[in-house]
Parts: structure tokens; C-alpha cells; sequence
């Protein structure tokens, strides 16, 4: 006797409910990438206090949030309280 074709099924129908809260008090490094810059290795070896190294990016272009080294999204710069911080401007799918 033939049995009927089943589907196979998904890996998530066999995983466990996951619970978020075991998760949340984990620390990751988040950095914010401002912009870059080519240089000759001459030009770096000559760096010295006082000089300005000039980015690409232009002033109004958004900065880049990182989570462990992972672009996740947009911002602004802005000044809170005399430190700098960013502004979300758009979350970006992963």
C-alpha cells in the first residue's frame, strides 16, 4: 500500500521556542564608523598631532551603527550632555 507523500519539515518546526530573556543582559561592542580615507603608508608614517585627515564622506552623510563589527544601522551625529552620540535615522535589514 502507498503512503501519501509527506513534506518535509521545516528546521524551525522541530526547534524549541526560544527565550529571549536568557539573552538580554549580553554585552556586545557597538561602534560607529564615521568614514574612511585612503592614504600612501608614507602619509600615515607622517601623521603627527595637529594634522586633520580629511574623510570622504561629506558632513551630512549618515554615520554607520555597528554591533560587533555588523552594519545595523543609520544615524546622525549628535551632542548629548557634551558627548557625542548618534541619532537613529533608519534600521537596516540583517
Amino acid at each position: 500500500m502507498d503512503e501519501p507523500a509527506t513534506t518535509p519539515e521545516s528546521p524551525q518546526a522541530d526547534a524549541p521556542d526560544l527565550n529571549l530573556d536568557l539573552i538580554l543582559d549580553v554585552e556586545v561592542d557597538v561602534s560607529v564608523q564615521l568614514g574612511s580615507c585612503t592614504m600612501t603608508m608614507g602619509e600615515v608614517l607622517n601623521l603627527a598631532p595637529g594634522n586633520v585627515v580629511q574623510l570622504r564622506q561629506n558632513k551630512n552623510e549618515p554615520v554607520l551603527l555597528c554591533l560587533n563589527d555588523k552594519v545595523v544601522a543609520r544615524g546622525e551625529v549628535v551632542v548629548v550632555e557634551e558627548k557625542l552620540g548618534i541619532k537613529i535615522t533608519e534600521m537596516l535589514d540583517s
